[in-house]
């Protein structure tokens, strides 16, 4: 039978389906049937700075409004707080939710400002988590902010949150800076336990109609994991920290694709959505039903097999790709019915 352990974050897992921060981990019952479905590792539904901001200020808001009306009458609310409820309840939801599975699970902080990365990973390491994710996200919206700034400030959080704290941190990245192979090795020098591969962005959109921005929650698709799927090959064997794929992972044979390219393990989320919590327990049969086709024992023994650290052709990790690519195009329009 297929040994499925692998390694995250120096915590071993019993098999490499982590399930990503999402709402259904909020749910307790959710949390169970997860773990009963065969999931090796939770991750909680994030933690936002930009919620705690916005329910202090509207907390505010409410409570000055109708402050000094007379001369009598300095405050309504005389011996409230004026402090959002949002993290308090968030880090007891979390402790709960660590309490009841007996897999690791996982905290994810998503903050803007250093002292809060650091303060809130303080008290997340107080709930009794197995480690923390970093979701690190930088919003092109001024000009003038060289590269570096972003980097050096998210690799300052990194080192600062690592010295306050004893428990592993990971670091979750969108693929958008200059050369994210060298910005993610500069991580890992800095200490950072892990990373996931790669964040999954929320987009606006508009609507014509009422000429308005909405946000649209899009689910991913298959072809997303193609992006993921290279970086994996190309970080194997160059870093001292684990690699975690995310986004476009739906079935047994998507995971061991990223196990053939580098990954350590993937996170998976529309596919809970979209085929219920239970279809961990197909992909885990397909990951194992493979293996034993292939002859494989464990994950180490085929992990990293097709990155580029261990073929021979180089091509699918580099531009010559494209060539390849306008020498099939006559094939790629027959497919599509462009051309007979």
């Amino acid at each position: 039978m297929a040994n499925l352990t692998t390694k995250y974050m120096g915590l071993e897992l019993k098999n490499p389906l982590i399930v990503g921060a999402n709402n259904l981990t909020t749910d307790i019952d959710n949390l169970k049937r997860m773990e009963k479905a065969g999931a090796a590792a939770i991750v909680y539904k994030s933690l936002f700075e930009e919620q705690i901001q916005m329910e202090d200020l509207e907390l505010h808001e409410q409570k000055t409004e109708y402050e000094d009306r007379n001369a009598e009458m300095i405050t309504l609310f005389p011996n409230a707080g004026t402090e959002s409820k949002y993290p308090v309840d968030h880090l007891l939801k979390l402790k709960k939710a660590k309490e009841s599975v007996n897999i690791p699970v996982f905290a994810s902080l998503n903050a803007l400002n250093n002292e809060t990365w650091v303060e809130y990973a303080k008290k997340i390491e107080e709930t009794g988590v197995d480690g923390i994710e970093l979701n690190f996200y930088s919003v092109p919206e001024k000009f003038g902010k060289e590269y570096e700034d972003v980097e050096k400030r998210q690799i300052k959080t990194l080192m600062e949150v690592k010295a306050a704290i004893k428990i592993p941190v990971s670091v979750k990245l969108s693929p958008y800076y200059t050369n994210p192979l060298q910005f993610i090795s500069n991580l890992d020098k800095s200490g950072a336990n892990g990373f996931v591969l790669f964040n999954r962005l929320f987009q606006p959109d508009i609507d014509i109609e009422s000429e308005k921005h909405y946000f649209p929650y899009n689910l991913s698709n298959k072809e997303d994991n193609r992006l993921p799927l290279r970086f994996a090959g190309l970080l194997y064997g160059k870093l001292n920290a684990s690699v975690c794929s995310n986004t476009g992972i739906f079935n047994g044979h998507d995971v061991i694709k990223m196990i053939l390219s580098g990954s350590d393990c993937v996170q998976i989320v529309s596919t809970l959505y979209l085929n219920q919590i239970e279809v961990i327990s197909s992909i885990l049969d397909e990951i194992g039903e493979w293996m034993d086709v292939k002859g494989y024992k464990s994950i180490e023994s085929f992990k990293g097999k097709l990155s580029k650290e261990n073929i021979d052709s180089k091509l699918p990790y580099r531009r010559a790709q494209y060539v390849d690519f306008m020498m099939t195009t006559s094939e790629i329009l027959k497919k599509y019915k462009v051309i007979h």
